[in-house]
């Protein structure tokens, strides 16, 4: 089952129905490769023939294992990543191929939550100066970055004081909130979020979520959220798009995929997901080596067909 990959979702994240909702993003038939190690080596291709869209005010869950091409994705719409093939299309405009200085005015738009938030901070800054750099790099003045800084920690629930401290003297929790802060310093209309709670412990990863899900509520942004973990993709998507060796073979609502996926590879995550009751842990675990053994003999004799 591969739902329509517009951006007409029922909400998981919101508690509605289903709406229509205004495109702001879209990818056709993205193709990203890799050039080859070696002489003559043939370009690895890390994505094909990729087609998903994000509306405006809504989550994609953009879920997978490792290695299955979400992260790419990802970097491919920041324009991090090569684009060999297809478009991105962002608000009408194709910026597949956008130059440098086209995406220093996307990046007004377009911003990013990394997964490790203190990598993604410079340490030997202060708080106060790592959320008023991207706004004096628009142009701001010294006084409207301030206010500016002050409202953004308020916005993700962290202290006023919190401006002439380091990172290091936040917890993981809170460097990610610094993260969000940061991300969202320019109003942004769409925020490619990264893994941005899997180094988090189980109690921070419900506070930050929640904290997405709020920022959302009151702001209007669009998240394309990448993860390995089906259940923080159902808590936080209105859609959600599976990824497997770098195609996306199923998407749609988050409630239905997510409960009730049809295709092998998403059924094969949701059972992999743990449950608090053991007997039903059992249960799902033998579930899951039954069909991984079902699947395994269909492919045996599809392999003496061929």
């Amino acid at each position: 089952m591969t739902a329509s990959a517009g951006p007409v979702s029922g909400s998981a994240a919101s508690g509605g129905g289903a709406q229509i909702r205004a495109e702001l993003l879209r990818v056709d038939n993205l193709v990203v490769e890799y050039p080859g190690k070696g002489f003559r080596a043939k370009p690895f291709r890390a994505l094909t023939a990729i087609n998903i869209s994000i509306g405006q005010g809504e989550t994609l869950g953009l879920v997978g294992e490792s290695g299955s091409g979400k992260t790419t994705l990802g970097r491919a719409v920041l324009g991090l990543a090569p684009v060999t093939g297809g478009k991105i299309i962002f608000e009408g405009n194709d910026i597949s191929r956008a130059s440098r200085k086209q995406r220093r005015v996307l990046s007004r738009d377009l911003q990013v939550v990394f997964q490790d938030p203190y990598t993604s901070l410079n340490p030997a800054l202060e708080i106060g100066d790592i959320l008023a750099e991207p706004l004096g790099v628009q142009g701001k003045s010294p006084a409207e970055a301030k206010k500016r800084v002050r409202e953004l920690l308020d916005q993700v629930g962290l202290p006023s004081d919190a401006i002439h401290r380091l990172p290091r003297e936040f917890s993981g929790g809170q460097r990610q909130r610094v993260a969000i802060a940061r991300a969202l310093a320019l109003s942004p209309k769409l925020i490619v979020c990264d893994e941005p709670v899997s180094a988090l412990d189980l109690s921070t990863q419900a506070r930050v979520l929640d904290l997405f899900l709020q920022i959302q509520k009151d702001t209007g942004v669009s998240y394309l959220f990448v993860s390995h973990d089906l259940d923080v993709v159902r808590h936080i998507s209105h859609r959600v798009a599976v990824m497997y060796q770098g195609e996306i073979v199923e998407q749609g609502p988050a409630d239905f995929v997510t409960s009730t996926p049809g295709h092998p590879y998403t059924q094969r995550l949701l059972l992999a997901s743990p449950v608090p009751d053991p007997d039903r842990q059992e249960k799902r675990r033998a579930d899951r080596h039954r069909l991984l053994e079902v699947q395994r003999m269909q492919n045996e004799q599809a392999g003496v067909l061929a």
